[in-house]
């Protein structure tokens, strides 16, 4: 078992590497994607688990973004929407509890010209337009392991330019500490961190948009297409 001085950084590139890795999937429609709104949830059973994986995400970054950490590794879900120019959307929900078995249900429909109107006066508030990706969450100096990570993943097609921005937010084990020893595994408590908790308000009304969207969606069983 790895000294908790070094699981922190570990801890810390699981978070980078593993959860900051966005992809895209391929437009075969044709048409320009004008949103993008993707939640991610990953969770790790154990702490040691964790660390395990922890150590495999540090090694594999030193090797080159080539070998970086693949999250499907271990549990993780994800809920997407994407909206094309003219207003069709596609969503998808994603689970993938074992490893190379993913299952997902999608629905596609077209929003009205109401529904493209409004979601058009979301995006353009003002707040909304200078959200960036904050800098990572600053974990406690006494973080022994990862327990679960959730990200939201926002694309804007502004014209000129995308804009793109990332929260994260996740629980961290923290040992207990007797005369400066880290006990470690052997004692801890959960406490959560989250770099978008200052950004919530803002964005609260697209989310709740989101979820609107996807309770009128009338799910199918098909492959994984647009969530990570």
């Amino acid at each position: 078992m790895p000294e908790p001085s070094s699981v922190l950084p570990t801890v810390k590139t699981v978070l980078l590497l593993g959860l900051l890795l966005l992809t895209h999937p391929a437009n075969a429609q044709g048409a320009k994607t004008l949103l993008r709104i993707e939640r991610l949830r990953a969770e790790l059973s154990t702490d040691t688990s964790s660390m395990s994986i922890g150590r495999n995400a540090y090694d594999a970054g030193s090797k080159g973004t080539g070998a970086l950490l693949d999250i499907h590794q271990y549990p993780n879900s994800s809920v997407c929407l994407v909206v094309r120019e003219g207003g069709k959307y596609y969503f998808e929900k994603k689970e993938e509890r074992t490893v190379g078995r993913p299952k997902a249900k999608s629905a596609e429909g077209v929003l009205s010209q109401d529904e493209l109107k409004f979601v058009l006066r979301l995006l353009d508030d003002e707040g909304i337009k200078k959200l960036i990706t904050p800098k990572a969450p600053d974990l406690p100096s006494q973080a022994t392991s990862l327990k679960e990570a959730e990200r939201l993943d926002v694309l804007v097609d502004r014209g000129v330019a995308v804009q793109q921005f990332t929260f994260m937010k996740q629980r961290v084990t923290t040992g207990a500490s007797i005369t400066g020893a880290s006990m470690g595994g052997l004692s801890g408590l959960d406490t959560f961190v989250d770099n978008g908790a200052p950004y919530k308000k803002t964005v609260a009304p697209l989310l709740k948009w989101f979820d609107e969207i996807g309770k009128k969606s009338k799910l199918t069983e098909t492959k994984p297409q647009y969530c990570m």
